[in-house]
């Protein structure tokens, strides 16, 4: 019986005869010869077919083959003379389906045109390079948080709480009461601190944003965490930590992913270095002299991180915000009640935040005083106020957008490719 094996596993059957399975992406012929280029999931292979080695009828079958066509494929597997490509000499095979006409072809397509036929562009390349190193990314999370003590606590997607802004929040009919789906599972990681120590979560949360800025979506994954006993230092330490791991897993695993999207990795390579720490003060007189207009006590915006991340070779924090411009539950700077012990990561290359943390306010009448600040109904965060009421001890955490690490650190232009697939304000099909 002949072997079935993967494209990714061809380098170790040369000589052997094998059988592979597949797509059919792009193929040409000359004379008595063809040439089918093959993708198995695992990877992409050349199979050559020719009509001295198969029979009159397999010849003949093999003009019907179409785009995407799918197909099983026996042959022996060789090697390139000179580079690492292996093709497999087919003696025998068939069709599952001659595929129609695909509608997506080599001529160049709208972003809208591509959108509608996602379920069909996943197929592409670089699609699939961009979907290989997201998954790499999400293993490289969780070995991280394994490796560093941290315990997976699944928080809810439907909540009656809002993490941040509740304009933000999609609302959910739920039975009788309104409540919401999850832009956030910090405030229940934040009740598993005091039975796990170190805990995260990692989901799709989503926020009713109306932005059309290349970085957001309004369904995306993030990977919250917390961290007992844990102070600004020491967040921004784990912080960088593990996307240093994260980038570093892409780098060994995804080589033949980066080479398809063409990205220049002396970026990426360079987190080996310290990421930088400046102040949001320091910040903004940085931005004032580049040319921005930003005031003082403003956020960030996107262009603001846009030009700062520039000036810069590696990912930068900016901490110590205007406590009006972040959330109800950072804690405040005891030298200067007016910022919180905050920070924002932020990608190089102009691609801005990734991560958003600080150090939680762990006192009980400081954090109802700061709801009612807020605009917020202390009585709607009883259980939340609880925690401080039980053992409350100073503690941490911080939250990042996997689409937009996913974009950073495959070069994308837009975070809409980084998600198989994406809901903006203007979509929510396929």
């Amino acid at each position: 019986m002949i072997e079935t094996i993967l494209i990714k596993q061809l380098k170790n059957a040369v000589g052997k005869k094998v059988t592979i399975k597949g797509w059919v992406y792009n193929f040409r012929s000359s004379g008595k010869i063809a040439f089918w280029q093959i993708r198995d999931g695992s990877g992409f292979c050349q199979a050559v077919l020719s009509a001295d080695v198969l029979d009159n009828k397999l010849w003949e079958k093999a003009q019907k083959v179409s785009l995407e066509s799918s197909v099983w494929l026996s042959g022996e597997i060789t090697k390139h003379p000179k580079q690492d490509i292996y093709e497999i000499q087919v003696d025998d095979f068939d069709f599952y389906q001659i595929a129609e006409e695909y509608p997506i072809g080599k001529k160049d397509h709208g972003v809208d045109f591509l959108l509608d036929h996602r379920h069909l562009w996943l197929r592409s390349s670089k699609q699939w390079a961009i979907q290989k190193i997201r998954d790499t990314l999400i293993h490289a999370t969780y070995d991280f948080m394994r490796i560093n003590n941290f315990t997976k606590i699944d928080s809810p997607i439907i909540t009656a709480n809002a993490g941040e802004n509740t304009t933000d929040l999609f609302k959910v009919n739920y039975f009788d009461e309104t409540t919401y789906l999850s832009q956030t599972g910090q405030l229940y990681l934040e009740a598993a601190i005091a039975a796990h120590g170190r805990v995260f979560d990692f989901g799709p949360t989503f926020r009713a944003e109306k932005s059309k800025t290349r970085r957001h979506l309004t369904e995306f994954w993030m990977m919250d965490a917390e961290i007992a006993f844990c102070d600004l230092s020491e967040n921004l330490d784990i912080q960088e930590n593990l996307i240093r791991h994260m980038v570093k897993e892409v780098l060994e695993k995804n080589q033949v992913e980066l080479e398809i999207l063409e990205r220049d990795i002396k970026p990426l390579k360079n987190i080996e270095k310290p990421f930088y720490r400046i102040t949001h003060e320091e910040a903004v007189k940085k931005l004032k002299k580049l040319g921005s207009d930003i005031k003082d006590r403003d956020d960030l915006g996107a262009d603001d991180e846009t030009i700062l991340t520039k000036e810069f070779d590696n990912p930068i924090f900016i901490t110590h915000y205007p406590a009006e411009v972040k959330a109800f539950y950072m804690k405040r700077d005891s030298s200067d009640k007016t910022r919180v012990l905050g920070a924002d990561l932020l990608a190089p290359e102009g691609y801005g935040e990734i991560i958003g943390g600080s150090q939680r306010e762990d006192d009980y009448e400081t954090l109802k005083k700061q709801i009612i600040e807020f605009g917020l109904k202390p009585e709607d965060y009883q259980w939340y106020l609880d925690l401080r009421k039980y053992g409350s001890v100073p503690h941490g955490g911080f939250g990042f957008g996997l689409e937009r690490i996913v974009g950073w650190v495959c070069g994308l232009e837009h975070i809409r490719e980084a998600i198989p697939f994406p809901r903006t304000i203007y979509r929510i099909t396929p």
